[in-house]
């Protein structure tokens, strides 16, 4: 059926509700004449009378009052269907896919939306933990999790948690037995606890800074890891000197159970942006986080 078909069998039903084509063009906010010739079009091209025009009424013929009960059910059941599917409109739902460390996610991500998340039950939210850099478009992610200093040119990114340092620490049993180093360059005699980066596949050089002055140390140790929480593990259980975001090891610290060292070397990192690209600003469930992560 072609559209204009369709246009006029909803006129037709128009007229004959309101048993006047002046009635039915201020319903469908048409003018009379239009309607007009759209039922007489829909009249010729079946063969058929529809209607019954008088100078006082317009009444449905018996062939017309046959096409009514065929159509009108079908229509209710579409403009029901319609209802149903505007709930959607004000009622967020469907899924959002997003890629990011295991840092970010307990320290912003999670903290912001576990609270928001039980209002809406119909969002359904998949975090994939990666410590690398994954490609957030071509991976089909809705948004990604990155760092002030490794934002895309090509995506928006919105500024959703504060800056943070990266500290150096040992359980004190490890520092019992092995002098605290006092500069950086002294970690190359220390065991260290490595980190593996998963994009480069390479190992994390050790970044730090004081005075304007920075520095990369290259550290050897019996553990890698790409995970931060393994290493603080590690590191509580005395295999050496772990470089770990501050907000991790503030609780180990304050406890005793872990000894900052090379405070006056520790640099600070710009914190999480999220990314996105453009196209999915419109989406409902996808700006229930952006407005949650950016509080």
């Amino acid at each position: 059926m072609k559209r204009e078909d369709l246009n006029e069998m909803l006129w037709f039903l128009a007229v004959a509700e309101e048993r006047s084509f002046t009635k039915a063009a201020a319903k469908l906010g048409t003018s009379q004449s239009s309607i007009s010739h759209a039922v007489k079009r829909l009249e010729a091209r079946m063969g058929l009378r529809l209607l019954t025009r008088t100078t006082r009424s317009v009444v449905p013929t018996d062939v017309g009052e046959r096409l009514i009960r065929s159509l009108a059910p079908r229509l209710a059941e579409i403009e029901t269907e319609i209802d149903e599917l505007m709930v959607f409109r004000d009622k967020p739902s469907g899924t959002v896919r997003m890629t990011l460390s295991d840092h970010a996610l307990n320290s912003v991500v999670w903290p912001k939306l576990r609270p928001v998340l039980k209002e809406y039950p119909d969002v359904k939210l998949e975090l994939n933990i990666d410590n690398g850099f994954r490609n957030i478009v071509e991976e089909r992610f809705d948004a990604g999790v990155r760092l002030g200093e490794s934002l895309d040119k090509d995506m928006i990114a919105v500024r959703i948690g504060p800056d943070w340092r990266l500290v150096a620490v040992a359980s004190p049993e490890y520092l019992s037995v092995h002098n605290v180093p006092s500069h950086p360059e002294e970690l190359v005699t220390h065991i260290c606890i490595n980190h593996r980066q998963e994009r480069s596949g390479g190992l994390y050089a050790w970044e730090f800074e004081k005075g304007g002055r920075e520095l990369r140390v290259r550290v050897n140790g019996q553990l890698t890891f790409n995970t931060s929480y393994a290493m603080i593990d590690a590191a509580l259980n005395g295999y050496g000197i772990a470089y770990l975001p501050e907000d991790l090891v503030q609780a180990s610290i304050a406890s005793g159970r872990l000894v900052q060292v090379l405070d006056d070397w520790s640099p600070v990192f710009p914190g999480y942006y999220l990314c996105y690209a453009s196209r999915r600003q419109n989406s409902p469930a996808f700006r229930i986080v952006i407005d949650a992560l950016r509080q």
